[in-house]
């Protein structure tokens, strides 16, 4: 199939495409295009007004320091092969290796992904795990910054309002030498999974627990925190005790049937990749956590 007739708007500045999106109704933005193009070919998106976003420049970009900056417009790929991001924050390539493919990544954004919050994207949830900010601006508006956590509203439904754009997300990148672990399982590399589990671990000195975040996602509409033990584990040995309470955790959370699977499969590989992502992180919080995958 083809798309249905749209017109075509291909910007220069944050501001100009900020104008022709809070102009113009029914008008989407136009990123790395691996979600929107096939939608439309589809007919499941008929946009009236396509704005394309690859001109605007400054909505690209990586920036690694006390905290991390991501231009919205930053390629998959870019972020992939950044060594300073990948020292600071290695999940996040870990996670990236499991989006569709090298042309896929190539292409696709960061700030697409986001946007477009398929409840089995890597990027939503390994956002959510990071606490990560996203800045919006709009048209005749001031700009405004989201959690990560408030930003994912229903299945592929944001926080973003009517005319605002997605300019760039930002996170704290934990301490040198935390652990971290990204597990999914699919039915082939690339596709989406059926359930993922990402953790973040910083021990003590004594090897007792410091900091933990757990997130699981594919189940639902968005990616879930395991905030309980998460708190829980705060001064606890990371033991098997520790892994077991949050596999019953993560198979506890809410999942949807499809054609894929059924709602009992997905929590069943939910505590599946929660307690291999668990070990895996333990055991490079203990190691130093050697930064590349």
């Amino acid at each position: 199939m083809k798309p249905a007739p749209f017109a075509y708007h291909d910007p220069t500045t944050i501001a100009g495409a900020a104008e022709l999106l809070g102009r113009f109704d029914n008008a989407r933005p136009l990123a790395g295009g691996q979600s929107l193009v096939p939608m439309m070919n589809f007919r499941l998106a008929m946009p009236d007004h396509i704005v394309d976003l690859n001109g605007v420049a400054e909505l690209a970009g990586i920036t690694v320091g006390e905290t991390v900056s991501l231009g919205a417009m930053t390629r998959q790929r870019d972020i992939e092969f950044h060594q300073g991001l990948a020292e600071a924050c290695p999940i996040l390539r870990e996670a990236l290796l499991q989006v569709g493919h090298r042309q896929t990544r190539n292409r696709g954004t960061i700030g697409g992904s986001l946007c477009h919050l398929d409840p089995a994207a890597e990027m939503p949830a390994v956002m959510t795990l990071l606490d990560a900010t996203l800045h919006a601006a709009a048209w005749n508006k001031l700009p405004r910054q989201i959690s990560m956590r408030d930003f994912a509203v229903d299945f592929m439904d944001s926080a973003l309002e009517p005319g605002e754009l997605l300019t760039r997300v930002e996170f704290a990148p934990w301490a040198p030498g935390h652990g971290w672990a990204w597990r999914e399982f699919a039915r082939r590399h690339g596709d989406f999974a059926l359930a993922a589990a990402g953790v973040l671990v910083a021990l003590t000195p004594r090897g007792d627990i410091d900091r933990l975040a757990i997130v699981i996602s594919g189940l639902g509409p968005r990616p879930v925190r395991l905030t309980s033990v998460e708190t829980a584990a705060a001064g606890a040995k990371a033991n098997d005790a520790l892994v077991a309470a949050a596999v019953a955790a993560a198979s506890r959370v809410s999942a949807q049937d499809d054609i894929h699977a059924s709602a009992a499969y997905r929590q069943r590989i939910a505590g599946v990749m929660a307690e291999r992502a668990l070990r895996a992180a333990f055991e490079r919080a203990r190691a130093g956590s050697p930064a590349h995958v």
